[in-house]
């Protein structure tokens, strides 16, 4: 929908975003609210903090307690109910099947896509001696490091940003790997050692990116958030979710997607592995810009091919 489309309908006096409480997840929603009411002086942004399930239980890691999906329900239930017209995510954070009645309305301009190599001694994975601990919530980090680098500890990371790198600081972890995104928009670039390349360590899906969710019905939200949503970021994403949506992905699979947009096209690479590292399957493929969830498909297919659907077959076992 376009500017010019979003005029005719009429502005809202008020909108309100839900989000997260914690540091990152509010800095992404004073982010978008910032955008929005430049946008829009005449229309009186908010944010409605609120405690997730996923920020309750730090004692189990989100693979075993339903996934990332407990970071978006009680945002999903204050849309539902009128209490905010809007929500932000961190898109890898977005289940990759929307509820019925939802939509992400807009997708922002993604961030460093990137994996961070943070640590107080070391300069980078590879510096590490032997035995030391690395700490991570996510199965699909584990597997590339024990695949590259078996002679690690890998121990579960659970907590916002600045509760991960207190724990670093205390000397639990050598090292701790997190999304470079969260710490840029944090201001806390500074405590990265190290950039992973994504040929070592493929990104998440969404990884980087804002989602900006609202209900179907809401046809004036979904206008006003045209001018936030970034062709290119978008294409990247759909392709990503769609893979993942064939392989049935979620934080209890060690799987990874990475659209790019190059020369024109999108470019896109895809794994599947066990939780240890031990069995892996990649591929790699082209597509168009203009069907990105057509290459998604093919990538999750490529993967299948290769025996992706045994290794998961396994996990769900």
């Amino acid at each position: 929908m376009s500017q010019a489309s979003s005029a005719s309908l009429p502005f809202p006096s008020r909108l309100v975003i839900a989000s997260r409480e914690s540091a990152l997840a509010m800095w992404q929603a004073e982010y978008i609210r910032d955008r929005l009411r430049a946008l829009y002086p005449q229309t009186e942004v908010s944010i409605l903090g609120m405690t997730t399930q996923g920020d309750q239980i730090l004692d189990v890691t989100l693979s075993k307690i339903g996934g990332k999906g407990l970071f978006v329900k009680e945002l999903e239930t204050a849309l539902e109910d009128g209490r905010a017209d809007l929500a932000v995510h961190s898109l890898k954070d977005v289940p990759m099947h929307m509820p019925e009645g939802f939509a992400l309305a807009a997708i922002g301009e993604r961030e460093d896509p990137h994996d961070a190599f943070v640590s107080n001694q070391y300069a980078n994975l590879a510096a590490l001696p032997p035995g030391s601990v690395v700490g991570t919530s996510s199965l699909r980090r584990e597997s590339q490091l024990r695949a590259r680098f078996p002679h690690l500890k890998i121990e579960p990371l659970r907590g916002n940003v600045q509760t991960r790198l207190r724990k670093l600081d205390e000397g639990q972890y050598a090292a701790i790997i997190l999304a470079a995104a969260g710490l840029k928009r944090l201001g806390l670039g500074a405590r990265i050692r190290n950039i992973i390349a994504s040929e070592d360590s493929l990104p998440a899906v969404g990884q980087g990116a804002l989602g900006i969710e609202c209900r179907t019905d809401r046809t004036d939200v979904i206008a006003l958030l045209q001018p936030l949503h970034h062709a290119d970021t978008a294409a990247c994403v759909l392709a990503e979710r769609a893979m993942s949506r064939v392989l049935a992905g979620s934080c209890q699979v060690p799987l990874g997607g990475f659209a790019e947009v190059q020369n024109g096209k999108l470019r896109m690479r895809g794994f599947v592995a066990s939780p240890d590292g031990v069995r892996m399957v990649r591929a790699e493929l082209d597509g168009e810009m203009t069907d990105p969830e057509a290459l998604g498909k093919r990538v999750a297919n490529a993967l299948l091919a290769q025996g992706a659907g045994e290794i998961l077959a396994a996990l769900n076992g």
